[in-house]
């Protein structure tokens, strides 16, 4: 069985509506973004201040997820915010909401 805080996800980090932009993959999609939001984190997200959560996706399987976030990073920076605005128009920090969804586990 999977554990409960093991949730695969590709997501986008970001300083405000339409600024900078970060892509990553996890394995543990809460502990790591509560740790960009907590600046706990060396790089980009803390040297620019990346901590509102304004999409994410997830996934079954890692591979699958670090395929989807290579993609996303080659593509145009309209494409990535023509993605994020499909869903979360207002680039809303969907921080809180992670919490009223968790993924169920799986059996494996």
């Amino acid at each position: 069985m999977v554990p409960r805080e093991a949730w695969i996800a590709v997501y986008m980090m970001a300083d405000r509506y339409r600024g900078t932009l970060y892509t990553g993959v996890t394995g543990h999609f809460i502990t790591r973004i509560t740790q960009h939001r907590e600046g706990q984190l060396k790089g980009f997200t803390k040297r620019y201040g990346l901590t509102r959560l304004v999409w994410y996706e997830e996934h079954d399987l890692m591979v699958e997820a670090i395929q989807r976030e290579t993609s996303i990073e080659r593509w145009p920076r309209q494409w990535k915010i023509n993605l994020i605005e499909r869903d979360n128009p207002r680039w809303d920090d969907l921080y809180a909401a992670i919490f009223e969804w968790t993924p169920v586990p799986r059996q494996i």
